[in-house]
């Protein structure tokens, strides 16, 4: 090697190790002294600390104290009735407590396959039990429930929080919109619950299912309205409250309540394709249930205000064929003769938008509004 070679050399390996030291030093730096870097033609810079702002807090409710208030005041209702004998299975149907509020055709497993190639098979009576929830309203012992998870039972026995079994008897029940009053004897310390305003409820709002599900007592879930006034085809008085709260098989009776733990509901139905639930649910606004108790406690029934007219829905075609504006109001499609619409004028074409006051948006409003009407009252049309 002769000597320029020697410094040519010397040169580069002295760069190479220059070049190395920076790149030591710049790795050294970002692991040990994130605050300052060397960097080549200039000063050392010192980096902006980072923000030590503390984590966000997300503030979601805790119904730990609701769910141990209102406890003590939710029921388990086992109901007992016999079935004749005859096709052991077939169209059913109703509210969460299943096939008429509980635990079903216990029979349905061992006969469907037979049934299923050799048709419906005839069998002896037996007993089925149906299971449901229901809340104290009353410390003298009344209950509230649904109608499908008492209707025609032979025994109905009421479980309290407190471990306690009483036989109950129904005092009295309405089918059409599935409520049922019924009453315990000898307990002590009942807690009744706080009856809400249903009417207040919007969407959106934190709602809390409590009931017994599959058998298993006093299950608390929670979730919010996600609808208001739904119709569902169960009835004449359709006006459901949908929540995404877990509703199963069982809850049928229990309460439904918003965040002041205030009963604003009777958990009643699910829409479901496996029999789970899938996040919806109905319930019968406490404001209907608070006008048909009086009556059930009374009369053990319901007297409701009846107009005589056959209705339906105001289609946008029907709107244009009768120059309506918009497809509001319910179109009356028959007069019943001698009945109050009749000898009020009412006639068959006619599309009422309004009455007592209230506007009819909607053809199944207008038998919820006639069903609140007392006998013998005169309203505007």
């Amino acid at each position: 090697m002769t000597g320029g070679s020697s410094r040519r050399a010397l040169v580069a390996v002295a760069a190479i190790g220059f070049a190395v030291g920076i790149a030591v030093s710049i790795r050294f730096d970002l692991f040990a002294r994130s605050e300052a870097i060397s960097i080549f033609g200039g000063a050392e810079k010192s980096a902006p600390e980072p923000a030590t702002s503390p984590p966000p807090v997300v503030a979601l409710p805790d119904f730990a104290l609701l769910a141990e208030h209102v406890a003590p005041s939710v029921v388990n209702i086992s109901s007992t009735q016999e079935v004749k004998g005859g096709p052991s299975f077939g169209p059913g149907g109703g509210g969460p407590g299943g096939g008429g509020g509980g635990e079903g055709d216990p029979f349905h497993e061992f006969f469907e396959p037979f049934e299923r190639f050799f048709g419906p098979q005839r069998r002896a009576p037996y007993k089925a039990k149906s299971l449901g929830s229901g809340f104290i309203i009353e410390a003298n012992g009344h209950i509230l429930t649904n109608n499908h998870v008492v209707e025609n039972a032979d025994e109905i026995v009421v479980k309290l929080a407190t471990g306690k079994e009483f036989k109950a008897k129904v005092v009295g029940r309405d089918a059409k919109t599935d409520i049922a009053l019924i009453e315990i004897h000898g307990a002590s310390g009942l807690v009744p619950v706080t009856l809400g305003d249903s009417d207040t409820l919007k969407v959106g709002q934190w709602v809390v299912a409590i009931g017994n599900p599959f058998g298993l007592e006093n299950t608390v879930t929670a979730g919010i309205v996600s609808a208001m006034g739904r119709h569902i085809n169960q009835g004449p008085y359709d006006n459901f409250i949908q929540t995404d709260a877990a509703i199963n098989p069982g809850n049928s009776g229990g309460p439904l309540l918003n965040t002041r733990g205030e009963v604003v509901g009777i958990n009643t139905a699910i829409f479901s394709r496996s029999g789970g639930n899938i996040g919806i649910g109905f319930a019968i606004p406490i404001s209907l249930a608070k006008e048909v108790v009086p009556q059930l406690k009374e009369k053990g029934h319901v007297t409701r205000g009846w107009l005589g007219v056959m209705i339906q829905k105001v289609t946008p075609d029907i709107a244009d064929s009768l120059g309506l504006s918009e497809p509001k109001g319910a179109l009356v499609a028959d007069v019943v003769k001698d009945g109050p619409a009749a000898a009020a004028g009412l006639k068959q074409g006619d599309v009422i938008t309004e009455y007592d006051g209230k506007p009819v948006n909607d053809s199944a409003e207008l038998p919820l509004l006639v069903a609140r009407t007392p006998v013998g009252k005169t309203v505007p049309f």
